[in-house]
């Protein structure tokens, strides 16, 4: 099975900006917003109809006023555990559907930039019998992938071959709107059902 797709989501600025509409975000106070599309090639990947684990069948896009980028990731975790409760017997965690205003530049586990999960909690569902929701500071972040993985425990994740161009926009954008501020702002992350 194909570890990711052969081209790169498509969806215009318009669309898109049509999605998100529900979540009313203030674009003034938020220009820069990152966009997942949960099980965006669920249809061409994968087992046909299903939300695969552990390939890149998801969509992650950059919006800003200048700019409408698309990027192959993945938002699930790499692969099944099943646990209970929230100590270290959790079981994987998926995040909500729905708008976070949680993320912020910072070094991902302290090694490089990425959109690190710093400024609230988020609500996941973890695998268990059954699967259980869990709400917390989890470090949900969105990061770079590999090429033999989508290297998530529940983190957001974009394949390594389009990671530097994704966090270079990012970065660039961010910084164009709040100049020397730019690590201290937040960035909207929406995750939308494919």
């Amino acid at each position: 099975m194909p570890i990711s797709p052969s081209e790169k989501p498509r969806l215009s600025s318009t669309d898109l900006r049509a999605l998100l509409t529900p979540f009313a975000i203030d674009r003034t106070s938020y220009p820069l917003v990152v966009v997942g599309i949960r099980g965006y090639y669920k249809n061409t990947m994968g087992a046909p109809g299903v939300n695969d684990r552990g390939i890149y069948d998801d969509a992650i896009f950059i919006d800003t006023a200048q700019a409408t980028v698309a990027y192959n990731g993945n938002t699930d975790p790499s692969a099944y555990r099943a646990g209970a409760g929230t100590g270290p017997a959790k079981g994987m965690a998926s995040l909500n559907l729905g708008a976070w205003y949680v993320h912020k530049f910072d070094l991902h586990k302290g090694q490089y930039l990425a959109l690190c999960q710093r400024s609230g909690n988020v609500t996941v569902i973890r695998d268990g019998t059954p699967p259980y929701e869990d709400t917390g500071l989890f470090g949900i972040n969105i990061h770079r992938g590999s090429y033999n993985s989508t290297s998530s425990e529940g983190c957001q994740t974009i394949h390594p071959g389009q990671w530097d161009s994704f966090i270079g926009l990012a970065q660039d954008q961010a910084k164009r709107y709040f100049s020397t501020s730019w690590r201290s702002r937040v960035v909207p992350y929406v995750l939308l059902a494919g």
